[in-house]
């Protein structure tokens, strides 16, 4: 019963099928997703993004911050996302 009950641990320490290293990174796309997510979640307010909703509910639009000149400067659609902003929040969550 000890060797079964060994083994057994032995196996699930030691014997799992994808070591954690081998966790794909995400892909440039998904970096960009991040990139606006953490971006939107940063600004103070409602209205980051012409596509968010105002406390009453409507379409931020022309309301929002990356609307308007001066002050915020939020990310809200990929094509802003250049590539040397996928590589530094690669070297920043990626360790």
């Amino acid at each position: 019963m000890r060797l079964r009950v060994g083994w057994l641990l032995f196996s699930l320490l030691f014997g799992s099928a994808a070591p954690l290293a081998a966790v794909a990174a995400p892909s440039d796309e998904e970096v960009k997703r991040l990139i606006i997510q953490e971006s939107i979640a940063s600004y103070p307010g409602n209205c980051p993004c012409p596509y968010n909703r105002a406390a009453n509910g409507s379409k931020c639009g022309k309301r929002s911050a990356w609307s308007k000149a001066g002050g915020y400067d939020p990310i809200c659609f990929p094509e802003e996302v250049t590539p040397e902003m996928v590589e530094q929040w690669r070297q920043q969550h990626d360790g």
